[in-house]
């Protein structure tokens, strides 16, 4: 009976799978049903089983890691702050929006006017970045426009929004995924609702900015100095982290606290499923201290 006990992480995860966990040299983990669940404007948040644990072994042990929430409700300061407060230990710049690879890429692209369709929390990271906020209002010119969170979108901020691709800019989304895990269940976000309906108007191709992006991968691995093939992603989301994972060579692994469950990942052709599946933070804990 101990005999087969012990075979079961083996049996569960290919070997090849936790030697790349056991040796992955920095994390991105995915926030919202991953390491902690919430209301659908984040607040009251949670840890999951095992978020603390995990998270705290690999600052003991100088592993660096950032969590990469597709939300832009908040700046990632204040996110670093709502979460220090249910207990996370998290550098200043341990959370990274959409809107933080967006003032990345911008930058490299010498972008330098942009209208947002969001609040402060997608505007601070691209001020920070020295890019000036263009409004949603009349026929701006400007370089791009960034769709976020923004419950608050009306037709004015619409057909700013479509006279600026019709002037050239070019159109990036948050996020296109339908929804994102609650406490309460499933809430649709805003970012694919707004981005198309510009796309509808204008004919203009969406860009992708946040998760899964490729972009968005390999601004996390700038952050935390390695290669995204050195990286393992850990999500909740079978259309976000596990492809993301997979586009820039990193260890894809999915947790059954969110969005997906066993048959959302399991439905995945085979070379886009995670290398590694877990019930939960706690789990990955488990097998990420194994043996070494």
């Amino acid at each position: 009976m101990p005999r087969a006990a012990a075979k079961t992480p083996t049996s569960a995860h290919s070997a090849a799978a936790l030697k790349r966990l056991r040796g992955s040299r920095a994390f991105v983990f995915d926030m919202d049903g991953t390491l902690v669940l919430g209301d659908k404007t984040n607040h009251g948040l949670n840890p999951l089983p095992g978020a603390l644990e995990i998270t705290n072994l690999l600052s003991e042990r100088a592993v660096p890691f950032v969590l990469f929430t597709n939300g832009t409700a908040r700046t990632p300061q204040q996110y670093v702050g709502m979460l220090r407060d249910v207990g996370f230990r998290l550098k200043d710049d341990g959370v990274m929006t959409p809107a933080s690879s967006a003032a990345d890429h911008f930058r490299r692209r010498g972008y330098s006017r942009i209208l947002t369709l969001g609040g402060e929390g997608l505007e601070k990271p691209l001020r920070d970045a020295g890019m000036e906020i263009v409004t949603p209002e009349g026929k701006p010119n400007v370089d791009a426009v960034l769709v976020g969170w923004f419950r608050e979108f009306t037709m004015s901020a619409l057909e700013a929004a479509c006279h600026a691709a019709w002037n050239g800019a070019k159109v990036y989304s948050c996020s296109q995924s339908l929804y994102f895990a609650t406490a309460q269940g499933k809430a649709l976000g805003t970012s694919r609702a707004i981005s198309a309906m510009i796309e509808d108007l204008t004919g203009a191709r969406i860009h992708v900015i946040g998760k899964p992006s490729l972009e968005a991968l390999r601004c996390a691995a700038r952050q935390l100095g390695v290669r995204t093939n050195e990286l393992a992603v850990v999500g909740d989301d079978p259309s976000l982290e596990v492809p993301m994972a997979h586009r820039g060579g990193a260890l894809a692994v999915a947790v059954h606290t969110g969005v997906g469950t066993t048959d959302s990942f399991g439905h995945l052709p085979k070379k886009q499923r995670p290398h590694l599946t877990v019930h939960d933070a706690g789990e990955l804990l488990s097998l990420y201290k194994g043996h070494r």
